[in-house]
């Protein structure tokens, strides 16, 4: 992008933000990231809380089926993932999870 966008032109992110707010206050709060990159696009990502992710899944009504799933960090680290559209804003939902190594799993047993 050429010219240098301002605070306003984030406003629509920034919108779906404070109506999330409005709507799902009571949920956990994730790390919430706007970028110039994508000023129309709210990303909420929720490190090592699968839970959190789910909650929120399950509270803007997205089908499980939606999610995609994959891994990073050489099979260390779960990611969902799943976007859809909110309060006019394009909203990415990412989950991270810890995945165990194979010689933690059976320890605990």
């Amino acid at each position: 992008m050429s010219d240098a966008l301002t605070l306003d032109d984030l406003s629509v992110a920034l919108r779906a933000l404070r109506l999330l707010a409005v709507d799902f206050g009571h949920l956990p709060a994730p790390a919430v990231r706007v970028t110039t990159i994508w000023p129309d696009r709210l990303e909420l990502d929720f490190h090592d809380d699968l839970a959190g992710f789910e909650s929120w899944r399950e509270a803007l009504g997205i089908a499980p089926d939606a999610v995609t799933h994959g891994t990073q960090s050489a099979g260390r680290t779960r990611v969902l993932r799943m976007v859809t559209e909110y309060g006019g804003a394009t909203l990415e939902l990412v989950g991270y999870g810890h995945i165990p190594a194979p010689e933690q799993v059976g320890a605990s047993a």
